[in-house]
């Protein structure tokens, strides 16, 4: 689970949430990580995801949450979900996986997809900021197990 409090209205993070995987997308660091791309608009039962990583939106509340299940690659089950909740006199947004790796895929999440997915998460939450609250107090740093994994994978895409 990642979770970042941010100092704006939960209808200014809503409206981030519901850019998602649009053309006019707010929150996803597509400049940096492989875009979210689906076969038609937000909404229950499009079909896409991002980079490997394959999904079809499970559910969308508007101005609360969106939650995906996974379909890809093989081994990874379960879902994903972005939420927007009150906390105080700010606002939360949340990025939660409740899946599991099977025993082939364990290694693989462990040692390539987790920290990748961790470090585009907290991309993802310093854009919410960014968006929000104008800057980013403390912006996530890759590590240097993260860049290198970067660097390999976009020698295999050349």
């Amino acid at each position: 689970m990642h979770r970042r409090r941010l100092d704006a209205p939960a209808g200014d993070v809503a409206a981030l949430l519901s850019t998602l995987a649009s053309d006019d997308d707010r929150l996803w660091p597509h400049r940096t990580w492989p875009p979210m791309r689906f076969d038609r608009p937000l909404g229950p039962g499009a079909d896409g995801g991002h980079g490997p990583i394959r999904y079809v939106v499970e559910s969308v509340e508007p101005g609360r949450s969106v939650t995906f299940r996974f379909t890809g690659p093989p081994g990874l089950a379960g879902t994903h979900a972005f939420e927007v909740a009150t906390d105080g006199d700010a606002t939360a947004l949340t990025h939660t996986i409740d899946g599991r790796a099977s025993a082939r895929f364990a290694l693989p999440w462990l040692l390539v997809y987790r920290p990748l997915h961790d470090a585009l998460v907290e991309d993802a939450l310093d854009r919410a900021e960014r968006e929000t609250c104008g800057e980013v107090a403390s912006p996530a740093r890759w590590s240097w197990w993260v860049r290198m994994l970067r660097r390999l994978a976009g020698r295999r895409r050349r």
